[in-house]
C-alpha cells in the first residue's frame, strides 16, 4: 500500500525554508517535533522559536468556508470574519497584515509547502479548499523573517496524504440559506496514489445583497520513485463566480441595525466574480546523510469587481475592476547533515517568482461596465536566497542563525493616455536582507527558554502601488518597510500539560499603512516609525479522563510613535476550549471567544467595541462494517450578540464596520467509505 515518503512527513512544512517544524496539540498520536531536516528531529522544545501546531480536528465542526475556522485560539493570531464573501478573511498575526483592505497582507500564506502568496506577498484564503489541512503551523517573530518578503509570520497548512482507498461525502447546511456539498475520494496502490476532491457552496448570506455562491475542484498525484525519491502534482480549480458586496457600515448604522446593506450597494449592484488556477509539481528526495526538495507552480486568477461609485473621472482609475493575474515559481532547498558532525546541520535554498497584472479600469453605470479609465500591464519579479545553520554545542543548548536575501522588482506600462490621464509607466526596485539569531537552553525535559533577535522586511503589493491620492499611476512613493524583532519565550511539555509564554518586541521603520479609503478605493503611506509589544500565552490540558481544555491570550500594544494605536489590532485576545468526552464516539465542545475594542483610523477616533462570542459544538460517529457516519451540529454566536466581525482602516466615508454573524445553527453529516 502507498505510504507517504519520510521526506514528505519530514517537510511537509516547509519548501521555502528548507527545514520542517512539526508537531501535535493534545490528544494527538505524535509527540510534538521539530524536524530540521529530513533525517534529524529534535523536541519543538529545543527550538529559540514560537512556534504553534494544531491540528484541525481541535477546532470546532463548521462548513470550513472561513479560514478563521482553523485558526481560532492560536495565540498571536487575530483572524477576523467579514461575513462578506467578496473580501477575505483578514488575518493579523502580532500587528502584520492589519492595513489590509481585502486578503492578506504581511503574513505568508503556504500549502503543503506550495507558497498560497504572490511575489509581491499579497495572499488570499478563498483559494484553499479548507476541508484538506489536517494540520495547521503559525511560525511567530525572527524565525519568521528568514521565509523572506512581507513574513511577519508564516501560516502552513499542511494535508494528510491519502492512506487507504477511500470515499467521503459531506452535506452541511446553516443559517442563510447556507448550503455545502464536499466529495473526495482517495484511490491508493503500493507506489502511488490519487486524491479527487470537489466542494460547491451558496448561501443568501446575514444581510440583503450578500449572495454568494463558490465550486471548487482538485486533485493529487502521489508517487514514489524508489525508497528515496516522491513526487507530488497538484491541480486545483476555484471558481466564484458570484459574490455580492454587501459593504459596511457606518458605527451609527451599525448600531441602529447591523443587519442592513448599504443602499450604493443596491444602485451599483456590487459585487465580484473570482476564478483561481494553480498547478504544482514537487520531487522530494532523502538519503540518511542529505535531503532536496524542489517545487514549481504556475497559476491564475481572474477578478471583476463593481465598487459602489461611478468612477467616471478621466484622470482616475474607473469602479469596475478587471484584473488578469498569472504567476509562476520555482523553489529549490537542499538539507546535510554529516554523520560525522551530528551536532551540525544546514539547510539553503534559492526562490525565483513571478507575477504579472493585466489590470482595466471602468466606469460603474449602475452596476453595468461602461466606458474604459484604466489600462496597464504591472509585472512583479522576485529573487532570494537563503542560509540556516543549526549547532547543539552541548546536549541542552541548541543555536540557531539564518540568513535571507530578496530582490523585488515591479514595473508598469500604462496603455490608457489621454490628455486627462497622462502615461504613468514606472518602475521600483527593492532588496533587503533579513536575518535571525537565536538560542534555546532545557532547563529539563520539560521545561525550556529561548531568546531570539532577527531583522525582516515587507515590500508594498503591487495592488498598493497602483493608485495615488492625487493624480494617476504608480504610487512610486511608497517603499518597503523593515522591522527589528526581539522574541523571550519558555515553554513547557509534559504527558497532561502544554503551556508556552512569549514576549515579544517589534519596532518598524517605514510601516505600510492605509492613507485613505473610500469605497472599496485604497491608497497606502509610509509612516514613519510604529512599535509592537506584546505578551502570548496558551496551554492545552488534560483535565481527566473525560475532560480536556485548550486556552491562549495575548495582549498587543501596537502603536505609532505619536502613542496612537495602530488600526486594526485588538490590544487583547482570549480563548478558551472546553472539550467534554463522555465516550469514544462523542464529543462535546464549548468555546468563549473575547477581542478588545480595535481602532478604525489614525486618530484613534472611531473604536469597534470589545466583545465575547460563545459557540458550542456536538458531534459523534457510528461505524458499520467499512461505512462510518460522523453527524455534527454547532450552534455560532450562542448569546445572538451583535459585534463588528472587522473595520475598513481609514475609510474616507466613515463606513468603518463590517458586522459579524448573529446567532447561527450549522449542521453536518459525512459520510467515509472504505474500499
Amino acid at each position: 500500500m502507498f505510504q507517504p515518503s519520510k521526506l514528505a512527513l519530514a517537510l511537509a512544512a516547509s519548501a521555502s525554508m528548507g527545514f520542517c517544524l512539526s508537531g501535535t496539540t493534545h490528544a494527538q498520536e505524535q509527540v510534538e517535533r521539530i524536524e530540521i531536516t529530513a533525517t534529524q528531529r529534535v523536541s519543538a522544545q529545543t527550538t529559540p522559536a514560537a512556534v504553534t501546531n494544531l491540528a484541525t480536528s481541535e477546532q470546532l465542526p463548521g462548513m470550513r468556508i472561513d479560514a478563521a475556522e482553523l485558526l481560532g485560539g492560536i495565540v498571536g493570531v487575530q483572524s477576523d470574519s467579514r461575513a462578506n464573501y467578496a473580501q477575505d478573511t483578514r488575518i493579523t498575526l502580532r500587528g502584520f497584515g492589519a492595513r489590509s483592505a481585502f486578503g492578506v497582507r504581511g503574513v505568508l500564506l503556504r500549502l503543503d509547502g506550495v507558497p498560497l502568496s504572490m511575489p509581491d506577498g499579497q495572499a488570499q484564503t478563498s483559494s484553499i479548499l479548507l476541508d484538506e489541512p489536517d494540520n495547521v503551523q503559525v511560525i511567530r517573530g525572527p524565525l519568521a523573517a528568514i521565509y523572506g518578503n512581507a513574513a511577519g509570520g508564516v501560516i502552513h497548512w499542511r494535508s494528510r496524504s491519502p492512506r487507504t482507498t477511500a470515499t467521503q461525502v459531506d452535506l452541511m447546511a446553516g443559517g442563510n440559506d447556507a448550503q455545502r456539498a464536499f466529495v473526495q475520494h482517495d484511490w491508493v496502490n503500493e507506489d502511488k496514489a490519487l486524491r479527487l476532491a470537489g466542494a460547491t457552496f451558496t448561501t443568501d448570506g446575514p444581510r440583503p445583497h450578500n449572495r454568494a455562491e463558490r465550486h471548487q475542484v482538485a486533485a493529487r498525484w502521489y508517487q514514489d520513485l524508489d525508497e528515496n525519491t516522491r513526487v507530488v502534482v497538484r491541480l486545483d480549480n476555484n471558481n466564484a463566480p458570484f459574490l455580492q458586496d454587501p459593504s459596511s457600515l457606518t458605527p451609527a448604522a451599525w448600531r441602529e441595525d447591523p443587519t442592513q446593506t448599504v443602499g450604493r450597494a443596491f444602485t451599483f449592484n456590487t459585487r465580484k466574480r473570482i476564478h483561481h488556477q494553480q498547478a504544482s509539481v514537487t520531487v522530494e528526495h532523502e538519503t540518511q546523510s542529505q535531503a532536496a526538495d524542489i517545487s514549481a507552480w504556475r497559476g491564475w486568477r481572474d477578478v471583476e469587481q463593481y465598487l459602489p461609485f461611478p468612477g467616471s473621472d478621466l484622470n482616475g482609475d474607473g469602479a469596475v475592476i478587471d484584473l488578469r493575474r498569472d504567476f509562476t515559481g520555482v523553489d529549490a532547498n537542499y538539507h546535510l547533515r554529516l554523520p560525522a558532525l551530528p551536532q551540525w546541520q544546514l539547510s539553503t535554498g534559492v526562490q525565483l517568482a513571478e507575477q504579472n497584472d493585466r489590470r482595466y479600469g471602468y466606469v460603474n453605470n449602475f452596476g453595468e461596465r461602461g466606458e474604459v479609465r484604466r489600462n496597464d500591464d504591472g509585472e512583479v519579479s522576485t529573487q532570494s536566497a537563503y542560509a540556516l545553520l543549526q549547532w547543539q554545542p552541548l546536549s541542552a543548548w541548541q543555536l540557531m542563525s539564518g540568513v535571507r536575501y530578496n530582490a523585488v522588482d515591479f514595473a508598469v506600462d500604462d496603455y490608457f493616455i489621454i490628455p486627462e490621464n497622462p502615461d504613468d509607466s514606472g518602475s521600483a526596485s527593492m532588496q533587503q536582507l533579513s536575518w535571525m539569531l537565536g538560542a534555546n537552553y532545557a532547563v529539563s525535559e520539560q521545561w525550556s527558554v529561548f531568546v531570539s533577535r532577527g531583522n525582516g522586511f515587507e515590500t508594498p503589493t503591487l495592488t498598493e502601488l497602483a493608485y495615488r491620492n492625487n493624480g494617476t499611476g504608480l504610487n512610486t512613493q511608497l517603499g518597503p518597510s523593515t522591522n527589528q524583532q526581539w522574541e523571550v519565550g519558555s515553554k513547557w511539555r509534559s504527558d497532561a500539560l502544554e503551556a508556552a509564554i512569549t514576549w515579544f518586541h517589534i519596532a518598524t521603520a517605514n510601516e505600510i499603512v492605509v492613507d485613505q479609503s473610500n469605497d472599496g478605493r485604497t491608497t497606502y503611506t509610509n509612516a514613519e516609525q510604529t512599535q509592537r509589544e506584546g505578551l502570548e500565552l496558551s496551554f492545552a490540558a488534560d483535565l481527566s479522563r473525560t475532560w480536556s481544555t485548550r486556552a491562549s491570550a495575548t495582549y498587543t500594544d501596537a502603536k505609532y510613535s505619536n502613542g496612537a494605536r495602530l488600526p486594526g489590532v485588538a490590544r487583547q485576545q482570549a480563548y478558551w476550549q472546553l472539550r467534554w468526552q463522555p465516550g469514544a464516539d462523542t464529543q462535546v465542545q464549548l468555546v468563549g471567544d473575547y477581542r478588545g475594542e480595535v481602532a478604525a483610523n489614525d486618530g484613534n477616533t472611531v473604536f469597534a467595541p470589545a466583545h465575547t462570542l460563545w459557540h458550542v459544538a456536538v458531534q459523534t460517529q457510528w461505524l458499520w462494517q467499512d461505512l462510518k457516519l460522523q453527524p455534527w451540529l454547532k450552534v455560532h454566536n450562542l448569546t445572538d450578540r451583535d459585534y463588528v466581525g472587522s473595520v475598513v482602516v481609514n475609510q474616507g466615508s466613515g463606513r468603518a464596520f463590517e458586522p459579524g454573524i448573529g446567532r447561527e445553527v450549522q449542521a453536518g453529516l459525512r459520510f467515509n467509505y472504505r474500499w
